[in-house]
């Protein structure tokens, strides 16, 4: 299966501050760092890290060398990857107690058009993936142009928006979500995971891949639930947990591994990702995950 990634590519501004800044409130950050990132970059250099074969496509601005530089070392193709005369996205990132607050700007990455995303797709067909995230333009005409050519659908709900719900989600074969976005979905603001599974389940057909922070996360595939439990590590930096997870699930799939050993892979890379600091330089490769999950 080879894995087509429409996604988005940050520089992520990471500042460290006791709390999260509240309205009206101005603080000190103690630290100030800045990481390359951005759900799409981080997506594919996971799937890459963890033997995907994942090509990326997406757009960066003039200033965009070191988020192409970033994939190509990880093992990503950027070959579909366009550089346009505009600034880069960007994100703001709050730190505070292992916890994450995040402000996007799209910037290149909302500059994308369907003759673009329609170009790219041509080079793919059945047996191959996309993957796309809430944080690029044309996701909706992507979703629809890669079903019309055979290709499955990952849907990654994230960030939670108007517009996503005007996406043709019932297209989707994969939905990879988080509690808050689940719960978005299902339309209830409990936290009650089963009855957000059978909500969803009931409503798509898609595999439901719902992340719940420490109660593990959990897969809904018509009448076939599985659960996996997270591994206690000392938390750094929460900020490309899900991206990891969502990477290293799919690549799990792509080897042909059944959903439970899917997710118990994912729940042990994210949770090395989670015990670094950054975004994609904390992803782990596969054999690091093995090698933990072996211990």
């Amino acid at each position: 299966m080879r894995i087509l990634n429409l996604g988005s590519l940050n520089y992520d501004k990471v500042y460290h501050v006791e709390h999260f800044a509240r309205a009206g409130e101005t603080i000190l950050a103690g630290e100030h760092a800045v990481f390359l990132g951005g759900k799409g970059l981080n997506q594919s250099v996971a799937l890459a890290r963890a033997g995907a074969e994942v090509y990326h496509a997406g757009a960066v601005g003039s200033d965009g060398g070191p988020l192409r530089e970033q994939l190509e070392a990880a093992g990503a193709d950027t070959r579909y990857l366009l550089q346009l005369d505009t600034a880069s996205g960007h994100a703001v990132i709050q730190l505070a107690a292992g916890q994450n607050c995040i402000i996007v700007c799209g910037g290149a990455n909302r500059q994308l058009t369907d003759p673009y995303i329609d170009g790219v797709l041509d080079a793919f067909g059945p047996g191959d993936l996309l993957l796309v995230q809430n944080e690029t333009a044309c996701v909706a005409h992507a979703m629809r142009a890669a079903k019309a050519r055979g290709m499955q659908v990952a849907f990654n709900a994230s960030p939670i928006t108007d517009e996503l719900f005007g996406y043709p989600l019932e297209l989707a074969d994969y939905f990879l979500i988080n509690e808050i976005e689940g719960m978005a979905l299902a339309g209830t603001e409990e936290k009650d995971f089963g009855a957000i599974l059978d909500r969803l389940a009931a409503r798509y057909k898609a595999a439901i891949i719902l992340t719940v922070g420490a109660a593990g996360a959990y897969y809904r595939r018509g009448a076939e639930t599985c659960h996996a439990g997270i591994f206690e590590v000392p938390v750094v930096d929460t900020t490309a947990a899900g991206d990891t997870f969502c990477g290293f699930f799919l690549a799990a799939v792509a080897r042909g591994l059944a959903p439970a050993d899917a997710l118990k892979l994912a729940s042990g890379a994210s949770s090395l990702a989670v015990s670094r600091e950054g975004a994609a330089n904390s992803i782990p490769t596969w054999e690091e995950v093995q090698k933990f999950l072996a211990t």
